[in-house]
């Protein structure tokens, strides 16, 4: 299950870096921007708020989705499409933490191919 909450070889080159308040590209546009970061080894993830665009929805985002930072333009891109994070676990602030939560995350993004 690890392999979904660490980050893709070569995606973070600042490891101290804070995404927090970065904007998060989908592959078909912008969903939103990083509310929280964890960058545990093998617990990697980011909360995206993604504000009015799914109704003030929360989602996780396993570091395994994240293809790119860009650190000058503060954005990170990840390997999905706004269907298939709007259609993500539904958020809740007390148990998205848990391990529960975080293996239902972890399959229903694992069920995608993997893409660049």
């Amino acid at each position: 299950m690890t392999e979904h909450w660490s980050y893709r070889e070569g995606v973070v080159s600042n490891p101290t870096m804070s995404m927090v308040g970065f904007d998060v590209e989908a592959t078909d546009g912008k969903i939103g921007s990083v509310d929280e970061e964890n960058n545990a080894v093998g617990a990697s993830y980011l909360v995206v708020d993604t504000g009015f665009w799914i109704f003030g929805k929360k989602v996780v985002m396993p570091a395994s989705t994240i293809i790119r930072i860009d650190p000058q333009e503060k954005k990170v891109y990840l390997a999905r499409t706004k269907e298939e994070i709007k259609n993500a676990p539904e958020f809740d602030e007390n148990t998205y933490q848990e391990p529960t939560y975080r293996q239902q995350v972890g399959d229903y993004y694992g069920r995608f191919p993997h893409r660049p």
